[in-house]
């Protein structure tokens, strides 16, 4: 695994990219490419970083592994490439913001449009095996992604936090709360949004609300 991410991280993860947990995990990386199917594919590993610099960052959308099906991750949290069947996870999603915006429900399962705004939609853990979820957790991703949060919560200019699910709230005990705003919501699984913990949240208005405040343009969702 090479890493193949933009300047702008570059300068604020440098550190971390010579720590020795990271060179086990691109180790691990290496070797479960090289013997396995993995996804996403090798260059799009840190497609959340490529689409959102990190001075862009206005929004965070926090997933925890990416899709383990053929063809479905992409390297940005919740999305598909265009023309994949959307995951019941993305139809809840699509669902709410439907109830909560009066959108269309979206053909394209491809969030790079959010990313593009300044969405950083970022998985705890970057890579998984083929059909087994969780297989990449507890090498070093969740320290790397940690870190990547640390580093968001320091700047300056105010941030929304979307934390869904009970794996991403554990997340906000390094985001500053008096500065930036952290929506906490279930997971839009199908498990926990039939039983009452995802439709409803309103979590894209409310987004919207708080930019506008800040004085930010709105995202385009």
């Amino acid at each position: 695994m090479k890493v193949h991410i933009p300047d702008s991280w570059k300068t604020e993860l440098r550190k971390e990219f010579e720590k020795d947990y990271f060179k086990d995990l691109e180790a691990f990386v290496r070797s479960e490419y090289e013997q396995y199917t993995c996804y996403p594919s090798c260059p799009e590993i840190f497609a959340a970083f490529d689409h959102c610099a990190f001075d862009q960052v206005r929004v965070v959308i926090l997933g925890q592994d990416p899709y383990h099906g053929e063809n479905q991750a992409n390297g940005l949290c919740f999305s598909v490439h265009d023309g994949v069947k959307h995951p019941p996870s993305l139809v809840n999603i699509f669902k709410e913001l439907q109830t909560d915006t009066g959108k269309d429900y979206p053909e394209s399962g491809d969030l790079s449009g959010w990313a593009d705004q300044g969405v950083l939609l970022l998985n705890a853990t970057l890579t998984v095996r083929s059909s087994q979820a969780g297989s990449h957790q507890k090498q070093g991703w969740e320290i790397f992604t940690d870190a990547v949060i640390q580093k968001l919560s320091e700047k300056t200019d105010p941030i929304v936090f979307l934390l869904w699910g009970g794996y991403a709230k554990k997340k906000g005990r390094m985001i500053d709360q008096q500065k930036h705003l952290v929506l906490n919501g279930g997971h839009p699984s199908p498990l926990s949004a039939n039983r009452g913990y995802w439709f409803g949240n309103r979590h894209f208005s409310r987004t919207n609300e708080f930019l506008n405040r800040h004085g930010k343009p709105a995202i385009r969702w």
